[in-house]
C-alpha cells in the first residue's frame, strides 16, 4: 500500500501544482522555460504512475474488504464509464458542444470514472485510488472554473459535426476498452 500511496501524493501533487502552487509554478516556468518544465513534469507524472501501478497491483494481491457492493453497482459503473469515455474524447475534438457547455470535459469525465470505480469495488485499495482521483478532480474542476471567471474566458459554441464525432469516439474506445482492453491490461473484464 505504501507504493500506492506514494504514487497517488507523487502523481496527485504534480498535477495540483496549479491548484495549490500556481504562483510558484508561473515563475519556475518563467525561470526555466516552458520545454523543461514540461520534461520535469512529465518525468514526475510518468514516477508517479508508475508507482500507482505497481502499489495498486501489490494492494491487489492482498484485498482488504471494506464492503460489497451490489452487482448492481458494476453495471451502473459500466454505463458511467461510458460518460467518462465520452467526456474524454470531447475534451480533445475541437468545436464540439460538450466542450463548449462543459468547459473541462476531461476533468468531469475523470471524475465519473473514479466514481464509478468507487461504486464498483468495496477495498481499501480503490478507495485510495479512486477516491484520491475523485477528490483531486473535483477540486481541479472547481479551480479551472474559477481561472475561467476571473480570466473571463468564453467558449465558442459547438456544432453538430464535432459533437457527434466526440460521441462516437468516446464510445468506440470505450466499447474497445470495457470488451477487451481492460482484461487484458487490468486482468478484470467489467463486461462479457
Amino acid at each position: 500500500m505504501d507504493y500506492l500511496v506514494l504514487g497517488l501524493l507523487l502523481f496527485l501533487g504534480v498535477h495540483s501544482l496549479r491548484l495549490f502552487a500556481d504562483g510558484w509554478r508561473a515563475r519556475t516556468i518563467a525561470r526555466i522555460g516552458a520545454m523543461p518544465w514540461k520534461g520535469l513534469y512529465s518525468l514526475a507524472s510518468l514516477a508517479g504512475l508508475g508507482l500507482i501501478v505497481w502499489g495498486f497491483g501489490l494492494a491487489r494481491a492482498q484485498p482488504e474488504a471494506l464492503w460489497t457492493p451490489p452487482l448492481a453497482m458494476r453495471h451502473l459503473a459500466s454505463l458511467l464509464t461510458l460518460l467518462a469515455f465520452i467526456l474524454l474524447s470531447a475534451a480533445y475534438v475541437p468545436g464540439n458542444w460538450i466542450r463548449a457547455r462543459l468547459h473541462h470535459p476531461m476533468v468531469l469525465g475523470v471524475k465519473v470514472w473514479a466514481l464509478a470505480h468507487l461504486l464498483a469495488n468495496g477495498n481499501l485499495a480503490h478507495l485510495l485510488l479512486f477516491g484520491s482521483v475523485l477528490l483531486w478532480a473535483a477540486l481541479d474542476f472547481r479551480s479551472a472554473r474559477r481561472r475561467d471567471r476571473a480570466n473571463q474566458t468564453v467558449y465558442p459554441p459547438g456544432r453538430v459535426g464535432p459533437t457527434v464525432v466526440a460521441i462516437t469516439v468516446g464510445l468506440v474506445v470505450w466499447a474497445l476498452f470495457a470488451f477487451v482492453l481492460h482484461g487484458l491490461l487490468i486482468g478484470v473484464k467489467p463486461i462479457g
